[in-house]
């Protein structure tokens, strides 16, 4: 038996198990997250007699006697403090790392009452955060410490939640605090925990699949296998791109690792891995194509029926060889970027149940319960309305959860025994199963008059779009659309290749294709720059699109663009810093290319409030707070009197997949839609309760013209936000700042918006810098620690200016244009800019060599 103190009560266990798994399931402590369970993220920080420690390294054994203190322990005025300080800041997003921060926090303050931002740094820098570049939780902290240190009280505030104001974020008290409910904090009556035999090869025959011995282990319920699925063993996220399989059968062919084979189900998560090990596979094993070359060679396999295209783009506009022909400046380069890793703070994880006659309840972590829904009554063979999913907190995303990961073996598992059923994946499973941004290989030229005019581009891109389509066929179209960059010039010619590979599988990552041809044109700008006699700032503001332009696509700029605005915000850090680079790019907000794309909410009154319903799934972008301020804007009512509505598909309509920087612009116009019809009965003189009980719906479909088109300015997306970044060095080559001049059209909460960017350059940092996702043919070698993820320690200062056009309500939902992509984009390439002014030397793959960060990581 161990005993140990926990939040000041002594608790005992009979088992030798690690403290984070004692806290969280025995004790139901789920404020201590399991984010890696191997000691390098952070957020199962606890104190032990004091010392912040990470729960998931320790055992009860070594821990007798010990004082353990968790989220939930810390003192009434302790939680009150912090809960206000991070929500104040916009500390919070996703919030799943945020409890661990806090626990560090404390750490720290209970030896020094007073820190300094460098010390705060070393605090925190055993926690990980993907979400916000450390700059609002390091504001957090240290306004945590005043509040203490000066024994203040806790500001009464106010706000009327409108546009443009820093509304605290709905849900970032929860999410501090760690009361919030993420799916793993979740636990049934009779829960049954399942979990996937993996594929031991890229590629191989699956030959015999014998669970014989693992129906015989007393904890193990079932084993199921393809033959078990009733439906359609073939999902997708994309509906007429179904060729993802639940489960391989029998004499198939696996594609990648992560491919599920088998699914056992426990009575117990404890003995899930010695289940999965008694089912005995047998493989022919064959030879693996990881490269696009290989999968493209005469004569090699097929990894899909249709071949291993999984689509060709080709854009072309006016005569790229002709003018290329003519200009005085050419240039030519070969870039190569590589497959890049989500690190989402939460692994996939989630619950299904039976519901009904013969439905199933899922809870989802994901970013469409209506993607999910569909998939998973495909792979049932029922109608879609016997699921019902509804979401959870979302520990972030990326674009990392579109895709079907956990859902449907939950799904499965919960149909096929008629009990509750979890999948969690664990880490390591996470890194090796969802979909990765594509590696590509990239051929730009690019051209210029003698004055730094541009004059045509060309490109050849291939991506690895690894073993299935994912949104391998979007990704690939957004990579081309935009590889020209925001510049007025139209003549080009874009050629794109996605390939299949017996790799992880691509999918959507932050900046969906555009982060990787950003950076090839972007460096071509700074050679032509340097052949010119011109700065890298003034051949990009020549050249900058703006109002009435058309951008390379065609489409015309819109009123509320401003481009050279954000170039003429960032000119005087970039003109008198000794080592600069900068970039400016565009992101599209909106699926477009003549594709479907839908925001939808219904606003209802309920006991005197106004209840806000949309599917918008919120992956830390903060979705639930723009529809609130949306609606505090539209009805000149405070945020008290909203309630956003969790995504819930017997609730809340289909919203689409948050993808594409597209919820923001496309459900908060149609939530602006709905909400004025409520505000035209007040404007009426009825008051709430006069209209309780009554729901109003709201709609916003964009209508867009496919990529290849005859019009002269097709119209490609809904809207574009626009940035310029520069990136200071010092004389070693590190990072010394960055400022970051962003025009998002209307800002919905300026704190939230700062948060974004900051996160997203921290992001873009990384990817540019030290991240990597260490493959070796075709298996996956990368764990949690050594992925190259910046600590507080490793970001520098970020200054942000939000520029607005002076026609910013010239647009949909009051001009709003969403960043969450469009942060990740500008920063490779001005970093790339940055080393090629330090030392002249071009940069050409990611992540960059020779330079500080991986000079110092080799010694």
């Amino acid at each position: 038996m161990y005993s140990l103190v926990v939040n000041g009560k002594t608790e005992t266990c009979s088992k030798n198990k690690k403290l984070m798994d004692f806290l969280r399931e025995d004790l139901r402590l789920t404020g201590t997250k399991d984010g890696c369970n191997q000691g390098s993220c952070g957020a199962c920080s606890v104190l032990i007699n004091g010392r912040v420690s990470k729960a998931c390294l320790f055992t009860l054994e070594k821990l007798t006697g010990k004082e353990i203190v968790t989220i939930e322990g810390l003192e009434p005025r302790q939680k009150e403090v912090y809960a206000y300080a991070f929500a104040k800041t916009g500390a919070v997003q996703c919030g799943y790392c945020i409890p661990g921060i806090v626990i560090s926090a404390q750490g720290l303050l209970n030896k020094k009452a007073e820190p300094s931002d460098e010390e705060v740094r070393k605090a925190i820098r055993g926690n990980i955060c993907r979400c916000t570049g450390y700059v609002k939780i390091i504001e957090a902290i240290q306004l945590a410490a005043k509040l203490f240190r000066e024994e203040l009280s806790i500001p009464a505030e106010q706000s009327s939640g409108k546009l443009g104001e820093d509304l605290k974020r709905v849900d970032a008290v929860e999410k501090t605090l760690g009361t919030g409910l993420y799916v793993d904090d979740i636990t049934l009556p009779d829960m049954l925990h399942a979990s996937a035999v993996r594929s031991q090869y890229p590629r191989a025959k699956v030959v015999t699949i014998n669970s014989a011995k693992a129906l015989e282990h007393p904890d193990c319920v079932s084993v199921l296998t393809a033959k078990d699925v009733p439906g359609n063993n073939k999902i997708g996220h994309l509906e007429f791109i179904s060729d993802w399989d639940v489960l391989i059968p029998e004499g198939e062919i696996t594609r990648y690792v992560g491919d599920a084979v088998a699914l056992v189900v426990s009575k117990n998560r404890e003995s899930l891995e010695e289940i999965r090990a008694l089912v005995d596979v047998t493989y022919e094993e064959l030879i693996p194509m990881i490269t696009c070359e290989e999968a493209l060679a005469e004569g090699a396999p097929q990894i899909h029926e249709k071949g291993n295209i999984l689509s060709h783009e080709h854009l072309i506009r006016g005569h790229a060889d002709e003018q290329l022909a003519k200009s005085k400046y050419v240039v030519t380069q070969h870039y190569s970027v590589p497959i890049n890793e989500h690190a989402f703070m939460e692994p996939e994880c989630a619950i299904a149940m039976p519901e009904g006659e013969a439905g199933i309840l899922l809870y989802s972590a994901g970013q469409s319960i209506y993607d999910e829904q569909r998939e998973v009554a495909r792979m049932l063979g029922v109608d879609k309305e016997k699921i019902h999913v509804q979401a959870k907190l979302v520990g972030g995303g990326f674009g990392g959860k579109e895709d079907m990961s956990v859902q449907h073996h939950a799904s499965l598992a919960a149909w096929c025994l008629q009990k509750p059923v979890k999948v969690l994946l664990s880490r390591q499973e996470s890194l090796m199963i969802h979909p990765k941004r594509h590696g590509m290989e990239m051929d730009f030229t690019t051209g210029c008059d003698e004055e730094g005019h541009l004059t045509a581009m060309k490109a050849v891109i291939y991506a690895d779009t690894g073993a299935y389509a994912s949104l391998g066929g979007p990704v690939l179209q957004r990579a081309c659309t935009h590889a020209a960059g925001p510049y007025k010039y139209q003549h080009i010619d874009v050629e794109g290749f996605a390939v299949y590979t017996n790799n992880p599988p691509a999918g959507a990552f932050r900046g969906f294709g555009v982060c990787q041809t950003a950076f090839a044109i972007e460096s071509n700008l700074n050679l032509l720059a340097e052949k010119v006699g011109i700065s890298q700032w003034e051949i990009r503001y020549k050249n900058a699109v703006e109002q009435g332009d058309s951008l390379p696509n065609g489409q015309l700029v819109s009123k509320n663009a401003a481009l050279k605005e954000t170039l003429l915000a960032v000119k005087e850090a970039y003109e008198t810093a000794e080592i600069a680079g900068i970039s400016c790019f565009f992101k599209n907000s909106g699926i477009g290319v003549g594709l479907s794309d839908v925001g939808r909410c219904i606003v209802s009154v309920e006991e005197g409030k106004v209840h806000v319903r949309t599917s918008a799934a919120c992956i830390g972008q903060g979705m639930a707070t723009v529809t609130t301020q949306v609606a505090c804007e539209t009805l000149d009512l405070p945020p008290e009197m909203i309630i956003a509505e969790a995504p819930d598909t017997h609730r809340t309509p289909d919203s689409g997949t948050t993808t594409a920087s597209r919820q923001s612009l496309f459900t908060g116009e149609a939530t602006r839609r709905a909400a004025m019809q409520l505000r035209y009965e007040l404007d009426m003189g009825r008051a709430l309760s006069d209209i309780e009980g009554q729901e109003f719906y709201g709609e916003y479909s964009a209508k867009t013209d496919p990529l290849i088109n005859d019009k002269k300015n097709p119209v490609s997306h809904a809207g574009y936000g626009y940035a310029s970044e520069v990136a200071v060095l010092d004389e070693k080559g590190k990072v010394e700042k960055f400022v970051a001049a962003y025009d998002m059209g209307q800002v919905v909460n300026p704190k939230a918006a700062q948060g974004q960017i900051e996160g997203g350059i921290v992001m873009g940092m990384g990817y540019a810098l030290t991240e990597k996702f260490v493959m070796e043919e075709g298996y996956v070698k990368a764990k949690y620690a050594t992925l190259g993820l910046l600590n507080a320690t490793q970001v520098p200062p970020i200054e942000t200016i939000l520029v607005q056009a002076k026609n910013i309500h010239d647009g949909l939902a009051y001009g709003i244009k969403g960043v969450g992509e469009l942060a990740t984009i500008p920063t490779a390439p001005a970093l790339a800019g940055a080393y090629y002014a330090l030392d002249g030397k071009l940069r050409p793959t990611l992540p960059m060599e020779d330079t500080f960060y991986q000079k110092r990581k080799n010694k």
